[in-house]
């Protein structure tokens, strides 16, 4: 039983690190990839080119290759060492996933009818009044599951940041494993789960509170 409190306290250690690398890459990059959605749908060509090639690039590669970038470049090329290994993780996910996010606002938003905004203008509305008053719900509404889809992906990923040795709770797993105690590995999993649980609990209820919306 005291071997059981052991693991656990120190796979919530480790959970805590996850907890960490999501919430702060959810405030984050929400707002980062609803700018870069405004870029790519941008009429000024520069812009909107900077945009998308920086979403092709993001979303062509993989996340661990984005984090070993972002942690090792920085000292190699330009002598500047990022001290803390979790804010080299943050930053990663934060670009990765601002990208990934900024398509799915950019979905939403060029889904709304035309008319809409043609009705808007009709009646007196200013564009910012359009968006806000008219537009904004209903693109909330059709983006809450792709972007459920992609938040639950985000709690599974922090587990990379094991890769520059961030003590997450697969890491401390592993270590156990290493001391030849292999089903804390499969403990991680109840975590996870019970996370994500909540996390379609909300979503699901989000869902229904937005139903009201047709468009």
């Amino acid at each position: 039983m005291d071997q059981f409190f052991n693991v656990t306290n120190q796979l919530l250690e480790g959970f805590g690190q996850n907890c960490f690398i999501f919430g702060v890459t959810l405030l984050a990059a929400l707002p980062l990839g609803l700018l870069i959605s405004l870029g790519s749908m941008s009429r000024f060509a520069p812009v909107k080119a900077v945009a998308r090639t920086f979403v092709w690039i993001i979303r062509g590669t993989p996340l661990m290759l984005q984090i070993f970038v972002v942690f090792y470049v920085p000292p190699l090329m330009f002598g500047v060492r990022i001290k803390e290994r979790i804010i080299a993780a943050v930053i990663a996910f934060i670009i990765n996933y601002a990208a990934y996010f900024s398509e799915i606002f950019r979905g939403g938003i060029e889904g709304i009818p035309k008319g809409q905004y043609e009705a808007g203008y009709v009646l007196g509305m200013t564009k910012s009044q359009i968006f806000f008053k008219v537009v904004l719900m209903q693109v909330v509404k059709r983006i809450v599951a792709p972007m459920s889809n992609e938040i639950i992906t985000l709690v599974k990923d922090t587990s990379l940041a094991r890769v520059i040795a961030i003590p997450e709770i697969l890491k401390e797993a592993e270590n156990f494993s290493k001391q030849g105690l292999i089903w804390p590995l499969f403990y991680t999993g109840a975590f996870f789960l019970i996370f994500c649980g909540v996390l379609t609990i909300l979503f699901r209820l989000a869902e229904k509170k937005l139903d009201y919306y047709k468009g």
